[in-house]
């Protein structure tokens, strides 16, 4: 029997990638969207949801159920970017990047509980960002959100494990989707102190996903972990130099690993 698979924001970029791609490889594939009435082709089921509504996530997963019975692996792959001097960015702007990129995951999260546990099995798959790792220059705010969900994973994968449930999380470098067309900027401000150098930024930030890998590389990695028995903690899939950056922060001082990192922002 075909295990039943649940992506959020499976309507574009990664989500969507992944979805088309477990749908060839024999998985029933379910995608969520905030508005699915306005996708007008995909490949795969979308149902409505919106992380930062918990009706939504309630009626999105029992649909699910009485549909098929089960839900065997959740991908939390929904999320938003955001962008901007930590200084300048609108609370509120903050605050739903949170609720998007945390609060909604766990929501999903504890909405699927019961019925894997009443399955006596279920995969979890967080994903998260190579970002989520260190805190980058004008990417504070999105840094912080992914940290947090990697370290939602490491304590609720403990919680879980003795129902036979498993939870994981999968941290993608830059890829090539229209993340940066749906990130929050904030706005460069003429008489902002950060002008020149955010300015410069967003341009890099927003060059190095048109420059990004193939998202299908992400879909394989997912595949991969679906099919293991006892997946690891984190997963990271992305460019070596991305990945390799994780080590060195691991190996080298704060203030030597800071300086690496403000001398490829240039900053000074």
């Amino acid at each position: 029997m075909a295990k039943v698979v649940l992506i959020t924001g499976g309507s574009s970029g990664i989500g969507k990638t992944v979805g088309i791609y477990l749908q060839k490889q024999g998985f029933k594939v379910y995608g969520s969207s905030r508005n699915p009435e306005n996708v007008t082709e995909n490949a795969f089921p979308l149902v409505a949801l919106d992380v930062r509504n918990n009706e939504s996530i309630q009626k999105a997963i029992t649909d699910i159920i009485a549909n098929e019975g089960k839900i065997d692996v959740l991908i939390n792959n929904a999320g938003v970017g955001i962008t901007g001097p930590i200084e300048e960015i609108p609370l509120e702007e903050i605050q739903n990047n949170f609720h998007t990129n945390v609060f909604g995951p766990i929501e999903v999260i504890k909405a699927v509980l019961p019925h894997m546990r009443k399955q006596k099995s279920g995969l979890i798959i967080n994903v998260t960002s190579i970002a989520g790792y260190m805190g980058l220059p004008y990417r504070g705010i999105y840094s912080a959100s992914k940290g947090a969900l990697e370290l939602i994973t490491e304590a609720i994968r403990m919680e879980v494990k003795p129902f036979n449930i498993n939870v994981t999380n999968v941290a993608p470098g830059d890829f090539a989707t229209d993340i940066a067309a749906r990130r929050f900027h904030a706005p460069v401000l003429e008489n902002s102190p950060y002008k020149e150098v955010y300015s410069s930024q967003l341009a890099t930030i927003n060059e190095h996903v048109n420059d990004g890998g193939d998202p299908i590389e992400m879909a394989k990695a997912i595949q991969a972990i679906i099919q293991t028995k006892e997946p690891k903690i984190h997963y990271k899939v992305g460019a070596f130099m991305q990945k390799f950056s994780i080590f060195l922060k691991m190996i080298l001082p704060d203030t030597t690993y800071e300086k690496i990192l403000m001398n490829h922002y240039k900053l000074k």
